[in-house]
């Protein structure tokens, strides 16, 4: 089977994610994934700069996950998760309540991202209500992005994303965020003051405040300081306001711990966690919080939860889970980053006097760019020029991004570096 053959049936019957179909000729089928390499059924092998959407963060086709999932799967594979259990989740609750620490001590499971945080806003919506409180609006940073399902949609700011949907949302108010963008420079002071002056008015009817800490990922990685977050809760905090912190991107080691909120100094309300939580092979979500929270729904059947997945806390996703947790603990995963990231900052650091480059920046094991002064599409166009040069890149706008999978080698390294710098002298 080629390239070619396997593009024509796929094109004749399936609808790509964020993508406008008419754009594609073709699509690049991968037959086969290893570490950071990805290959296709013409033998053309591809680095994946972006761990395929951010998920596969200890490589593809890694030997100890795969293994985990696949004995599971001679045991057990899903069971409803409604007044039953099994052991696979309950390790992998004990183990997460234990990595995140106190006062985090209870997990609700969902099956991605976006389903986390419609976790995690009706929760806290639903625990307002059961206290005699009314809090119909969430506030958001501007910029930020929380998935696409309606209410994680709602309350994130990419405007490409929500454009089309104003009619179906619910209610949202974004407060300024920092950036250090050429044509939207933000700085800490003024958002703070913006955040100060929408609490002052809309404070008493806002359930919870979101917020991606550290990095607002597809909001073209803007990486506002720990300061900056630890302010804004704190103050969050004091109007008697929840805080969701939405680490499915940056958990899991990305921003350089294994937790982002561990460099802000600040202890939120309710976690969301995914993308990384099964080093790529499973889709899995979880919303961790504290008892505080969960005995509020503690009573007679009328005060539950009553939100529900139907693959709530997989069988063969938990074990997936089980074994990442095994990996960082065994392999010391976070240390290994910390000399990778400054490996990945060496090799690209040509670029941050480069006349074409502003706003060069990195957060842990994401480095990111902003392209000034180069032809209109040109940014577009760089990810189909990588492809040609053996890369994966997705550009975010003019915004380029290097988030590789931890096993990434320091040679693969160093030619994606290579390779992106000729492609911006060429633009």
């Amino acid at each position: 089977m080629t390239n070619a053959e396997l593009s024509k049936r796929d094109l004749a019957h399936i609808w790509h994610p964020c993508s406008q179909m008419s754009d594609y000729d073709e699509i690049i089928p991968i037959k086969q994934a290893y570490g950071a390499v990805l290959r296709d059924f013409d033998g053309k092998e591809y680095i994946d700069c972006v761990s395929s959407w951010w998920v596969n963060i200890l490589g593809h086709s890694n030997e100890r996950i795969a293994k985990a999932i696949a004995n599971q799967a001679d045991k057990l594979a899903q069971v409803i998760l409604a007044g039953f259990s099994h052991e696979a989740i309950i390790k992998l609750s004990e183990r997460l309540c234990a990595s995140l620490g106190a006062p985090f001590n209870k997990c609700f499971y969902g099956d991605n991202g976006s389903a986390a945080v419609e976790i995690a806003l009706k929760m806290s919506y639903h625990k307002n209500k059961l206290q005699g409180l009314e809090k119909p609006l969430f506030l958001n940073l501007k910029n930020s992005y929380h998935g696409e399902t309606i209410g994680a949609l709602s309350v994130g700011d990419v405007e490409i994303y929500k454009l089309s949907y104003g009619g179906i949302l619910i209610n949202a108010i974004s407060t300024k965020v920092p950036m250090s963008f050429k044509d939207n420079e933000v700085s800490e002071d003024e958002a703070l003051s913006d955040l100060a002056s929408i609490l002052k008015d809309y404070g008493h009817k806002i359930s919870a405040f979101i917020a991606e800490p550290l990095i607002q990922c597809a909001g073209n990685m803007n990486m506002p300081s720990p300061s900056f977050y630890k302010k804004a809760c704190e103050m969050v905090k004091n109007a008697r306001i929840d805080v969701i912190f939405d680490e499915i991107a940056v958990g899991f080691g990305r921003t350089g711990t294994m937790w982002a909120f561990n460099q802000i100094g600040f202890v939120p309300d309710f976690i969301c966690i995914s993308k990384g939580i099964t080093g790529g092979f499973m889709p899995f979500s979880v919303v961790l919080t504290n008892d505080s929270i969960y005995n509020e729904f503690l009573g007679d059947f009328s005060r539950a939860f009553l939100h529900s997945h139907s693959y709530t806390g997989n069988a063969l996703a938990a074990a997936g889970a089980n074994a990442v947790l095994d990996i960082f603990e065994d392999e010391n995963i976070i240390e290994k980053n910390r000399s990778l990231s400054a490996f990945i900052l060496a090799e690209f650091a040509s670029l941050k006097n480069h006349k074409k480059v502003h706003n060069f920046r990195q957060c842990g094991m994401v480095l990111a760019f902003d392209l000034i002064n180069v032809p209109k599409n040109s940014v577009k166009n760089m990810r189909f020029e990588a492809l040609k040069r053996g890369l994966v890149l997705r550009p975010l706008e003019n915004c380029v991004y290097f988030m590789p999978p931890y096993v990434i080698s320091h040679e693969q390294i160093s030619y994606a570096a290579r390779q992106i710098k000729q492609m911006i002298d060429e633009l």
